[in-house]
């Protein structure tokens, strides 16, 4: 009779899986809000890889929200369908033609295609945008950018009903106006509100960098949110990092108890943030 020898990945996987049982522990029963977007949406690999981490949160006992974004596909449908863009301090102008383009990739392409991709792993998800429900209520957040939406009113009952039947939302950065118009908002800023709602443990803002960086480069892992004001007034945070850290500040204003930027080409991200030691990106806390 011959013996299997053990291999090596499996005592890896084994050791990993013991220690990260307290982070598993942790987070059993935390609402963690997650912004999709960026290169990984595009890349069906990693798209997989996305849904199965989700799936996995989901299994040991984290009630995760998907919010994502969908720019570079608005984009391609518009130039194939001819809508010319203008651009106000560099942000698009959504006039009633292109949030009509907007709310078909993003609430239709887009989110079926995450859906698709957590079912597919296991898990069971629904997609709905900020208009469902009236989740989301804007005001016009500068009346030159057209139907561009602040949000102003989160309801965020419709996603406990769903983490009650064990059920992923995932939700689409579109929202309602006081006069049914349709506003198109941005992905970390719907991300944001929603967090705030339901008073998150965790949002998770998905990237194509690192995290934020300091002077020479370097990923600051660990930030308070006086640390963040400093570097945002001494021009370190600059360009369009500005936009997630106010995001991460007004979320946890509101309620949420820690931000996380991180790079959402990493494989297992947001695995690596929320179960292990050394975690992932730049945590904004305190």
């Amino acid at each position: 009779m011959r013996a299997r020898p053990m291999n090596r990945d499996w005592i890896a996987s084994a050791r990993t899986l013991n220690e990260a049982l307290p982070y598993l522990q942790r987070y059993s029963g935390a609402t963690v809000v997650i912004k999709f977007g960026g290169n990984a949406m595009g890349d069906a690999e990693q798209m997989a890889s996305f849904a199965r981490d989700i799936v996995l949160m989901q299994q040991v006992g984290v009630l995760p929200v998907v919010v994502h974004g969908g720019g570079p596909m608005i984009n391609d449908l518009l130039a194939r369908l001819d809508i010319k863009s203008e651009f106000v301090r560099g942000k698009r102008v959504t006039d009633a033609a292109t949030v009509e383009v907007v709310e078909m990739v993003l609430s239709g392409l887009v989110n079926k295609r995450i859906v698709q991709a957590i079912n597919d792993a296991g898990g069971r998800a629904i997609g709905l945008s900020g208009k469902d429900a009236n989740m989301i209520v804007c005001d016009p957040a500068d009346p030159a950018l057209g139907f561009v939406g602040d949000p102003v009113e989160v309801d965020p009952s419709v996603i406990r009903q769903l983490h009650g039947s064990n059920i992923i939302p995932v939700i689409a950065p579109i929202g309602t106006g006081r006069e049914g118009e349709t506003y198109n908002i941005n992905g970390d800023t719907a991300a944001g509100a929603i967090a705030g709602a339901l008073k998150a443990d965790r949002l998770l803002l998905l990237t194509d960098v690192a995290g934020v960086k300091d002077g020479e480069g370097n990923v600051l892992t660990q930030l308070t949110q006086a640390e963040v004001r400093e570097l945002t007034d001494s021009g370190v945070i600059s360009g369009g990092m500005i936009p997630k850290t106010e995001t991460a500040l007004a979320a946890m204003a509101a309620g949420v108890r820690a931000v996380v930027i991180l790079d959402g080409r990493a494989p297992n991200a947001c695995l690596l943030e929320l179960f292990t030691e050394h975690g992932a990106g730049s945590l904004i806390k305190g």
